[in-house]
C-alpha cells in the first residue's frame, strides 16, 4: 500500500520533503528559507527559495546567506541522491566555497547544478579506492521571474565523498 502511494506522488515533491525533513531535523537554516525541488532530471537539480522577509537583505534582493543555502542544498541533494541510487553509504561535505554575485537577485531565485556526471565518477572513484574523492561542482543562481536564465550567481564548491 505505501509503495502504491509512493508513486503517485511527483519526485520532486518527495525530494522537496527529503530536503526540508533534512533541514528540520540537522540544518535548522535550510529547512526556514523554505526550498522547493523544481525539476530533477539524471545529471541536473533545481531548488527554488523564495524571495521573503527572512530571505532577503535591506536592499530588497536575497541575503547572501540565502545564496550560500541554496548553492549547497542544489550541489548536496543531487550528490545524496547519486549516493543513494548506486546504493552506498558515504560522508558527503563541501570543502570550499566560491561564490560570484553577478546581479542582485530580486525576485524568487532558482540554483541548479547540473554536475551529475561529475559526481558518478566521483562515485566510482570512491568505491574503487576506498579513499576520500574531492572535486568541484558548479551551481548557478537566476532569477527566472525577472532576468529569465541571465545568472545572478555563480557558485563553485568542492564536493568531498567518502564511504562510510
Amino acid at each position: 500500500m505505501i509503495e502504491k502511494i509512493r508513486s503517485v506522488i511527483p519526485e520532486n515533491l518527495k525530494n522537496t520533503a527529503l530536503l526540508r525533513t533534512f533541514g528540520f531535523f540537522k540544518v535548522p537554516l535550510i529547512f526556514a528559507v523554505r526550498p522547493r525541488v523544481i525539476e530533477t532530471k539524471e545529471n541536473e537539480l533545481s531548488i527554488l527559495i523564495p524571495l521573503t522577509r527572512f530571505t532577503r537583505n535591506h536592499l530588497k534582493s536575497m541575503y547572501f546567506g540565502t545564496l550560500a543555502i541554496g548553492a549547497d542544498c542544489a550541489g548536496g541533494l543531487i550528490a545524496i541522491k547519486k549516493v543513494r541510487d548506486r546504493g552506498v553509504k558515504a560522508s558527503i561535505v563541501f570543502k570550499d566555497f566560491k561564490a560570484s554575485f553577478l546581479k542582485r537577485p530580486e525576485a524568487d531565485t532558482v540554483f541548479t547544478c547540473s554536475d551529475g556526471r561529475v559526481i558518478d565518477e566521483m562515485i566510482d572513484e570512491m568505491i574503487e579506492t576506498q579513499k576520500r574523492v574531492n572535486r568541484p561542482v558548479r551551481i548557478t543562481a537566476t532569477t527566472p521571474d525577472k532576468l529569465g536564465s541571465e545568472p545572478v550567481a555563480e557558485f563553485e564548491l568542492t564536493l568531498s565523498l567518502k564511504l562510510t
